[in-house]
């Protein structure tokens, strides 16, 4: 572990950029850890025959056999997970760009198998939780070492200050950005490739995507959403249900809800809960 907490460099990198990528923040160690973790989940639940509330599966097979590429919550399903989530070395970094009051918002691990690996489509991560404020971090983790041919994440820098339109052709929320991203006018995307053990900080606007794993090797990431304690949801829907902890790591909890940022989009949406990927599979866009 090479880094404790950010520089004045850093901070200002990340407050224009909207990332920050910090290679090998954590050791060979840990991440073996992690990967026992994950081992352990999926095998457990895939073993009891109703995974349901535990993973997603990917829809295509591998070697015959189903091969999950999310897995909910986490910090509720393992101690290292927990332990991880609130590492000391973690919320140091958090600091200075969220404030010392620091809120846990949720956790997941997606997960690219070999030759399998679903795509995800650029996004904005608070199009699917409106908040008071925008002092919201998620942190990647790549468990794996992470390259554009297994699918590291890319993003679209410097704009985290507005948001794009998510709504598909039918007016539902497509979980997806519904805007044409590539052809030049909003900049060029950068691909966030690193070994095992790197860490990205993305803001919660940060435009973001990845591209499926197409070769030989699994490219999972854990990721951690924080959020400063005094932000708040202002919207409680079907696409919630998953997060939304506020439990506070670090500081104090606060009893007063901070305004701030770009008014943020609220979904609209009509049916039960899915995930990312089922909503960019299913959307009906022009």
């Amino acid at each position: 572990m090479a880094i404790t907490s950010l520089s004045n460099d850093q901070v200002d990198s990340y407050r224009r950029e909207g990332y920050l990528l910090l290679p090998e923040f954590f050791g060979a160690d840990e991440m073996a850890a992690v990967d026992g973790a994950i081992r352990e989940v999926s095998e457990a639940a895939l073993a009891s025959g109703d995974w349901s509330d535990v993973l997603e599966l990917e829809p295509e097979l591998q070697d015959g056999r189903p091969v999950p590429r999310r897995i909910y919550e986490p910090h509720n399903r393992h101690e290292t997970f927990r332990r991880l989530g609130s590492d000391a070395r973690l919320l140091d970094c958090l600091e200075p760009l969220i404030g010392p009051n620091i809120a846990a918002q949720y956790s997941k691990i997606n997960m690219k198998p070999a030759r399998v690996g679903s795509v995800v489509k650029w996004h904005q991560d608070m199009a699917y939780f409106p908040s008071t404020n925008d002092d919201q971090v998620a942190v990647l983790i790549y468990v794996d070492d992470a390259t554009e041919e297994n699918g590291c994440l890319q993003v679209l820098p410097r704009h985290h200050t507005h948001f794009f339109d998510h709504t598909g052709a039918d007016g539902q929320f497509a979980g997806m950005v519904t805007e044409d991203l590539s052809d030049g006018r909003f900049g060029q995307p950068v691909s966030l490739a690193g070994p095992s053990g790197s860490v990205i900080l993305l803001h919660c606007i940060t435009p973001h995507a990845s591209l499926p794993n197409r070769s030989e090797h699994p490219r999972r990431t854990l990721i951690y959403g924080y959020q400063a304690a005094d932000c708040y949801p202002i919207y409680f829907g079907e696409m919630t249900s998953y997060g939304m902890t506020g439990q506070v790591l670090r500081g104090r909890p606060s009893r007063f809800a901070r305004f701030g940022g770009p008014p943020p989009l609220i979904p609209h949406y009509e049916g039960m809960w899915k995930s990312l990927y089922q909503l960019q599979e299913e959307a009906k866009v022009e």
